[in-house]
């Protein structure tokens, strides 16, 4: 079985890359058992023949250069890459995960939450990428919580627009709320890079990991992104 609830191939010049995302049956996170968040990283390896390469994700703009597989976490919350024999991790329980993906065979993977969408850590990502020397950059934007449910305090909303004003919204029932996904969506299209929309809502689909939902007791999904040569 595979441990991937979403996953495509893209060819690049330099081969193939793939760009998945996880579900609920594995939990990747930092508060999982030991054993549990082991078990699901080592269906990952298998899946991807590549070596996990996770981040300690700080809700910021970091974005680390992976050279090798390593031990000691970046603090980052993006990866990117030119390697063959790594799987790039960005997790997450609402926020949004993006993968990255270029014609040159460079790759990226981006947690982004509220600060890291008003940071722009997405966008950032894609400039790293560029500098690496990445041409024809295409982005994948896994689930995450949408509009209509992440409701946030009028000032939040307003305190995040300011920076990215496609991310206000309203929920369903009508009070202020925050759609990340919209402000990751704008941030690329102003990057010049197209994208494609993966899965739906973590808050409404139960077969997905939500902090907001769920709590202390949610666990994380993952965008997964590789190159075979």
């Amino acid at each position: 079985m595979t441990p991937f609830g979403f996953r495509d191939t893209v060819p690049v010049d330099t081969g193939t890359v793939f760009v998945a995302f996880t579900d609920r049956r594995l939990d990747l996170g930092d508060l999982a058992p030991d054993e549990v968040r082991a078990a699901g990283l080592a269906e990952v390896a298998a899946a991807t023949a590549a070596t996990p390469c996770l981040m300690r994700q700080v809700h910021g703009t970091t974005v680390h250069v992976v050279e090798a597989p390593y031990d000691d976490l970046p603090d980052a919350d993006a990866l990117v890459t030119d390697r063959t024999g790594v799987a790039l991790l960005a997790r997450a329980a609402d926020c949004v995960p993006v993968l990255l993906v270029a014609r040159t065979g460079h790759v990226g993977a981006a947690h982004a939450g509220r600060e890291g969408v008003r940071q722009g850590v997405v966008p950032a990502a894609v400039a790293r990428l560029r500098d690496l020397g990445a041409e024809d950059v295409r982005a994948w934007i896994g689930p995450h919580v949408c509009g209509r449910c992440y409701e946030v305090p009028a000032e939040m909303r307003a305190d995040i627009a300011a920076d990215v004003p496609a991310t206000a919204a309203t929920t369903s029932w009508g009070t202020p709320s925050l759609d990340l996904g919209a402000g990751v969506r704008a941030q690329l299209t102003d990057a010049g890079v197209p994208h494609v929309e993966v899965g739906g809502c973590t808050l409404e689909d139960d077969t997905l990991h939500s902090y907001r939902r769920d709590g202390a007791a949610a666990g994380r999904l993952a965008g997964v992104v590789w190159r075979v040569a």
